[in-house]
């Protein structure tokens, strides 16, 4: 008896470009719902002729009340929703001691990487725990969360929060069936940092990589230098470390069924 393929319903955010597109595009051909947001209505409207059956919805994600139009119009419309991708990205590349650009750059940067992120998590997490069924949640990181990188020091530091995050996001869920996973790209040839600055992997082979590999069944998931073993160690290193202090002090944790298991 042959296994039937399940169709999953997925949400990626940056999906306008670079991975989050790259993505997309494989989840669509392997006959997936999926929509994607980015900032630009016009550059959506232009990917999804070009991709039949593809969904767009315009939204910046640095915006609080634009992250919760979002997640009202996937409450609506996706609610079936067992797959959410959290990719979108900006890159300042500037070192500290050069940067004194208005704070409001600065601000825009956190709030994409770190802000947005943890904020459409608390946002769609009830839902993915809502329809009961087997659900992933994807972060996406970067080598510069491990390694500081001094071009690009508050990119390197809000994707280091995020990664502490994520590792706490998979905690509170470890008793459901929605499983987290960090995508931690190194260095991929895409627009993030804008042009002139589009160097590192392949995003082609990077996306044909990692796809596979975003099912659940792995918590982190590499390429490159970081899927080396010196690098995946550390990894290991650390997740036993964050276990053995993880239950210093009761925290409530998501239950399979949604709700929230009451604080002692």
């Amino acid at each position: 008896m042959e296994t039937q393929e399940v169709s999953h319903s997925v949400l990626i955010t940056g999906g306008s470009s670079g991975i989050g597109l790259g993505l997309a595009t494989r989840y669509l051909t392997a006959g997936h719902r999926v929509m994607i947001t980015g900032r630009n209505p016009h550059k959506l409207a232009a990917i999804s002729e070009g991709l039949p059956g593809l969904e767009t919805f315009a939204s910046d994600m640095a915006c609080p009340r634009k992250r919760e139009d979002l997640a009202a119009h996937v409450r609506q419309t996706m609610p079936d929703l067992d797959i959410v991708i959290s990719n979108a990205g900006i890159q300042r590349r500037v070192g500290i001691a050069a940067d004194d650009a208005p704070w409001a750059e600065a601000q825009n940067e956190i709030d994409i990487l770190l802000a947005g992120p943890i904020h459409l998590a608390r946002l769609l997490v009830p839902q993915l725990l809502g329809h009961g069924r087997r659900s992933v949640y994807v972060n996406v990181t970067s080598g510069g969360a491990f390694l500081p990188q001094p071009f690009a020091p508050l990119y390197s530091a809000a994707k280091a929060a995020l990664h502490s995050y994520t590792v706490n996001l998979r905690h509170a869920l470890r008793a459901t069936p929605c499983r987290v996973v960090e995508l931690i790209p190194p260095a991929v040839a895409t627009q993030l940092a804008g042009p002139g600055h589009n160097h590192g992997a392949d995003p082609e082979e990077f996306c044909d990589t990692v796809f596979p590999l975003l099912d659940g069944s792995h918590t982190t998931v590499g390429f490159g230098r970081t899927a080396q073993p010196d690098f995946t160690e550390r990894l290991d290193a650390e997740q036993r470390a964050f276990e053995s202090a993880s239950m210093r002090f009761h925290v409530p944790l998501y239950q399979p069924d949604g709700t929230v298991e009451p604080a002692h």
